[in-house]
């Protein structure tokens, strides 16, 4: 459903673009004119992105590390211009289904990976992370969590299923990996189900509000408002969960992160808290720092 509504919205974006470069041409405006207008359309999350930097810095003081500065803020923004057109304007709706899943030759004592995606995105995401791990000869599995609008909580059959099959492919239980809201969703699934942590190696979060988000006010959808500081149902969670089960997550966040903040939002209790200085919330996934971090975790494991 995601990638359909993604390829129409890219479709539309580069329909008007060429109306405007064809009846811009016509009309003799200025060249100035037409470019700017045209990078305007082609990159219309340009100035969204920008208006979230704002607020962060008005509203995101409460930060456990040192404040960005406007040079930090820039590199950041720039860095999910180009890393939000890779990822919605490409991989999510044009190439989510080129990598399948890696479920190589059963038995082999190599532990897999469970890729679970955020808000609004889906397996896609993961593109350059499925092939490092293909390349890496590790299992993976990616899953896309429907319905795209629903609550966090629909999502738990569709970890449990996967986490089943990677466990039954590899007789090893997965290490999760999740961005964003896909580590709320991975801690729903520990707290319902009954044999989770068992079945789990260990969760990696990343720029996920465990706490919420300031922006998350301005949400309508219910996995939206979940995500609210002090919601309910993050309230309901937190009450759920042992130390022991939040001491078995590395959790990376960043100070320049545009969607979750304050920062110390991302940062779960218990857990081992990474900071990633100067990168914003979609492109921290390409940070090379948690991929490596991945890899020799498994190594350790003696799973690689």
């Amino acid at each position: 459903m995601l990638a359909r509504l993604q390829r129409w919205l890219v479709t539309g974006v580069l329909a008007l673009a060429l109306a405007w470069w064809l009846a811009s041409g016509e009309a003799a405006v200025s060249s100035g004119w037409r470019v700017g207008v045209l990078l305007l359309i082609l990159a219309p999350h340009a100035p969204v992105l920008a208006l979230e930097f704002l607020l962060l810095h008005r509203f995101g003081r409460s930060e456990p590390a040192e404040r960005p500065g406007l040079a930090l803020y820039v590199r950041a923004w720039a860095g999910e211009v180009v890393w939000g057109w890779l990822t919605f304007g490409w991989r999510q709706p044009f190439r989510s289904a080129s990598e399948p899943d890696h479920l190589p030759v059963p038995g082999d004592g190599r532990r897999g990976v469970l890729l679970v995606h955020g808000f609004v995105c889906n397996r896609g995401l993961w593109l350059p992370w499925m092939r490092r791990l293909r390349e890496s000869g590790v299992p993976f599995v990616a899953v896309n969590l429907e319905p795209v609008f629903g609550s966090i909580d629909d999502y738990v059959p569709q970890i449990d299923a996967a986490v089943a099959r990677l466990q039954q492919h590899t007789g090893c239980a997965p290490l999760i990996v999740a961005h964003s809201m896909g580590g709320l969703a991975t801690r729903a699934w520990l707290r319902d189900v009954a044999d989770a942590d068992a079945r789990c190696a260990g969760v990696v979060t990343i720029a996920s509000p465990h706490h919420g988000t300031w922006l998350a006010r301005f949400a309508v959808t219910p996995n939206g408002r979940q995500m609210r500081i002090g919601s309910e149902w993050l309230r309901t969670l937190a009450q759920h969960e042992p130390p022991a089960r939040r001491s078995r997550f590395t959790g990376f966040w960043g100070h320049c992160d545009n969607i979750v903040f304050p920062a110390a939002t991302a940062m779960l209790d218990q857990a081992d808290n990474r900071h990633l200085p100067g990168v914003a919330h979609v492109h921290m996934v390409a940070h090379p720092q948690v991929l490596q971090h991945v890899l020799q975790r498994l190594q350790r494991d003696g799973s690689t």
